[in-house]
């Protein structure tokens, strides 16, 4: 499975940007799919993530609830991170990444996407 990231950028605080992982080269439907986030000097932490198309069901790492939502596009093999009200400290290079696996980790990666927010 290859995973394409897009949609970073620099944005002010309080705006919003979506980011898109478009995935080829697998059965898209039936992997859970996440987004990750790094930040320089810090370690690599789970955002946001989504189960298999049977399932749908999603999670959000505290620092973001009510403001990223996660979605996928079977149709269009995407996968999206809608992120809102975007602070500084949301300034990170972006990862998406997918799995086959029940309670595994994740096992195919796309390229980062740079999220910087500024004050």
């Amino acid at each position: 499975v290859q995973l394409q990231a897009s949609g970073g950028g620099l944005v002010q605080a309080g705006g919003s940007l979506r980011l898109s992982c478009a995935a080829s080269g697998g059965t898209f439907s039936r992997y859970s799919m996440g987004w990750f986030r790094q930040a320089p000097g810090k370690v690599r932490e789970r955002v946001a993530a989504i189960s298999w198309s049977g399932d749908g069901s999603t999670y959000y790492a505290d620092s973001v609830k009510g403001r990223f939502t996660i979605s996928r596009d079977d149709a269009k093999e995407t996968v999206y991170l809608q992120m809102n009200s975007l602070k500084p400290e949301d300034t990170a290079v972006y990862y998406c990444a997918a799995t086959g696996r029940v309670g595994g980790g994740y096992e195919y990666w796309g390229q980062g996407t740079q999220v910087t927010v500024s004050s």
